[in-house]
Formats: C-alpha cells, structure tokens, sequence
C-alpha cells in the first residue's frame, strides 16, 4: 500500500486543524475582540483547513464576559471566575474536550492560544492564595484535548514565531496526517515498512537512539503477534522521537549521510562545494534551505531509488518556506 503524500491533492480533502476561534478573527474573546493571526489565516490558511473551537463560549459564557483566571486550591489548578471566584468551571470546560472527541479525533494538529485559562497549552499564569501567580499551568480545556489525544501536535500560535518550533510543529502535522491515512487504509506490516521507510531521515534528524529503536519496531511488524499493539508502541515512540528538536549539528549529519549517496557520482569540485555547503550550515552561516536545494539539485542529476522515497527534502509544501531560517 502506497502511504499518501504530504500534501493533499486537488481532489483529496485538505488536512484540518484545531484553533482557537480568536485567532480566526471571531469575536469571542472576554471583552468582545479576537485576536487574528494574520500568519495562521494567511499562510498557513493556504494549506490547512481550521476547525474553530471557544470552550468558553461553549459552555454558556457569555460575550462579553467577565475573565477567567487559573488558581491553584487543594494543590489542583481550577479555572474561576476573577471576581466570582466561587464560580468554577474547571470541569465544564474540560468536559467540553469530552463532547467533542468525534471533532476533535479527525484533526491532524492543534495551534492553541497562548496564556488562556482554557486554552494556553503552558505557562499559563496559576495565582496561590495569597494572588501571587506561577507561570507553570495549562488551560482547562488545552490541558483535556492533549490528554485524549496524546500524540495529536498541538501548538500555541506565539511559539510559531519561532521559526524552529513552527517548522517542527507542521512536519509533526504532516506525519500525523499520513499515519492517521495509514491506520484508516488499513494496517499491514508492509505499509508499517514502507512508512518507515519513507520517513527515515527526518526521524534520524530528531534523535538517532529514537531512530534506533523505531528501527527495532518495524522488524518485528512481520512477526509481531499482535500488529496493532506493536503500531502503538510505535506511534508512541515516533511522537517522542518528533517532540524532540532537530537541530543544526542533527541535520547536518542526516546531510552527510545523503552527500555519501553522491560521492561516485559528483566530480571533485562538486563534491567539495557539497561538503562546504554543509560546514557553513553547521556553523550557522547558511539556513537549511541551501544545502537541501543543492542535495535536491544533485539528486535530479543522479536519481536514487531510496533517496526518491524519503520525505526528508521536501517534508512540507516549500511555499511555506520553513527551511529559510532554521
């Protein structure tokens, strides 16, 4: 079975993602505004489909209404009213994650706004008995959502600022969406290969011993007794190996590893230019951009059976230019 690429073609649903409302532009928030991500809805809008989610509104609060804030009682954060602190809805907001597992069970991704009592997804501000706040909570609802679906990628639009935190978070999209497809064709040990398979080169971007271990997996899919419990051991391993970072020294070595596919093709100044190409990126005087586009343009000249498989030079839509700062 052929897993489905990343990018979604014309006649193929686009993949969708969670959001918090406000940063659509709706008017939800406690004071009656929003707070639209020209990014999100711009760019990212070109690609992905939004599902819009207001826990607060959901459960009745009106709009306007009064603000909600993260206290800390009994050692448990309970999400209260500012000036009604009798008034908890810690559980309702939770509950509402619950209600809306169906919705919530087909996203790909999450992208959560940051500082809300029901939707930060961290360091949102918890107050102690005495009003002084800790930045150590996550909201009520963002804090359900990520407990249900443990391996679903969430975000929180501020950190999409960081070029490195916004390209890791739509790789770990993309790869989702493509597992989830695989589950939905079908498992098999030979999709579970070829999954792999494709997605080599990025998992050894993350974490060579997490690359290791997921190797060890996929051995075991044509023997394994139980094939589902061995996909979830996994995902499970996958979306720890992808939370981790990649990172310039990370890379690197997944570009020498590729450069070694080329050394009999490329002629000495072509192989000298590639190995410099790579240096400059390791040291920070290049983005990733430059050395995957000449790999790229190298591997055009000199196909590769396995190297044609991998997703890791074009993991994302390259209008997105993820690459250029990282």
């Amino acid at each position: 079975m052929s897993i489905p690429d990343a990018e979604p073609s014309p006649t193929t649903p686009r993949i969708r993602l969670g959001i918090s409302a406000c940063l659509l532009g709706e008017p939800v928030r406690f004071d009656g505004g929003h707070k639209r991500d020209n990014y999100i809805i711009g760019t990212l809008g070109r690609f992905f489909d939004f599902e819009a989610f207001c826990p607060e509104v959901a459960i009745g609060l009106g709009i306007p209404r009064p603000t909600l804030r993260i206290e800390r009682r009994d050692s448990l954060p309970r999400v209260v009213g500012v000036r009604h602190p009798d008034q908890d809805y810690t559980d309702a907001l939770a509950g509402h994650a619950h209600a809306r597992q169906e919705r919530l069970a087909g996203l790909s991704g999450f992208i959560f706004k940051k500082d809300s009592p029901s939707c930060g997804m961290e360091r949102v501000k918890i107050y102690d008995a005495n009003g002084a706040p800790d930045k150590r909570g996550v909201g009520a609802f963002a804090a359900e959502v990520m407990r249900l679906f443990p391996h679903l990628p969430c975000e929180e639009e501020g950190r999409l600022g960081d070029p490195t935190l916004r390209e890791n978070f739509i790789e770990r999209v993309l790869i989702h969406h493509r597992w989830t497809a695989l589950l939905a064709h079908g498992l098999t040990p030979g999709a579970l290969v070829e999954f792999h398979t494709r997605h080599k080169l990025q998992f050894l971007a993350h974490n060579q011993a997490g690359y290791r271990r997921l190797g060890r997996f996929v051995a075991q899919a044509g023997s394994h007794a139980d094939l589902q419990a061995l996909a979830g051991e996994y995902q499970r391993e996958m979306t720890e190996v992808l939370r981790r970072r990649a990172t310039p020294q990370t890379h690197a070595n997944v570009l020498e590893h590729l450069a070694g596919y080329l050394k009999n093709a490329l002629d000495e100044g072509d192989r000298r230019e590639l190995q410099q190409c790579i240096a400059d990126y390791r040291t920070g005087q290049l983005p990733l951009i430059v050395p995957i586009t000449l790999l790229a343009h190298h591997f055009r000249r000199h196909p590769h059976p396995w190297i044609a498989q991998q997703y890791y030079l074009r993991p994302h839509p390259p209008e997105l230019a993820l690459r250029n700062r990282i």
